[in-house]
This record gives C-alpha cells, structure tokens and sequence, in this order.
C-alpha cells in the first residue's frame, strides 16, 4: 500500500490537481495497481460542474486514472521520472461519478520499451465502470 506521504513523495501534484488518496494494491511483478480517489463536495471543480447536481468532469476522472497509473510508472528504476500523457485511446464514459463516490483505479501495464510505454485502466464505483481508457505516456526526467 502507497499512502497519501508516500504519494506526495513519488508524483509532483499537488492540490487541487492531486486526485489519488491511496495506492492499495500494487502486484509483485509492478504491472498492476489500485488506487483510489475519494469524492468529496469540497473540490472546487464542483462549484460550476454543474450547480445543484455536482458531477465530476469526465477529463478530471480520466487525470485521476492516469495518477493512479503513475504509482506504478514512478518506483523502482523509475523514481524521479515525471509521466507525460502522449495520447489517450479508447476512452468509454459508463455512469457518472458525484460527491460521496468512491472511485476505484485499476491499471496494467500494456507495454514499455525504454521511457514509453501503454496502459490500461478501468475506473469503478461501487463495483460498476464508470470510465475505461489506454494512455500513451512517455516518463521524462523531473529535472529536464
């Protein structure tokens, strides 16, 4: 498990663009995690997304997967690499995601060769998808 500290370590978001609570899983091999994000009226984005019927941005659930994504990207051999989207495929809108919710991040890695690579990731709440997507990333040194 990766706590909040830890996270704060690994990835160079902070608030109110840091949308991952915790890494709950990460498997042996380091191709796969899970994270999650908690939902919760006080984000800002709620305040015009929409008034009386708060809905997170369908952009701000796929940024929150591609965080969870970077938990597996940034350890190891890769610690003080940043990830930078290069394309994001394959991106299916299943149920809304509002205050209250609890979105579960699941990620694998497709594929990586040298600093790119794919990977796959399904968001869930309450055990239904509510977005799936592929990113294309490319990690670059944090200090270039």
């Amino acid at each position: 498990m990766i706590d909040i500290h830890r996270i704060l370590e690994l990835m160079p978001h902070r608030y109110p663009m840091l949308l991952v609570d915790r890494i709950v899983e990460i498997s042996e091999d380091g191709s796969k995690c899970r994270g999650l994000k908690n939902v919760t009226i006080n984000e800002p984005f709620f305040q015009g997304h929409y008034p009386g019927k708060p809905i997170m941005p369908g952009v701000l659930i796929l940024e929150a997967m591609a965080q969870v994504s970077s938990a597996i990207l940034l350890t190891g051999e890769r610690q003080g690499m940043i990830p930078l989207i290069g394309a994001i495929d394959d991106v299916k809108f299943k149920r809304i995601v509002q205050p209250g919710d609890q979105l579960i991040v699941d990620c694998e890695i497709l594929w990586i060769r040298g600093t790119i690579g794919k990977i796959k990731a399904v968001g869930t709440v309450d055990g239904d998808v509510a977005a799936q997507m592929e990113m294309t990333f490319k990690l670059k040194p944090r200090d270039a």
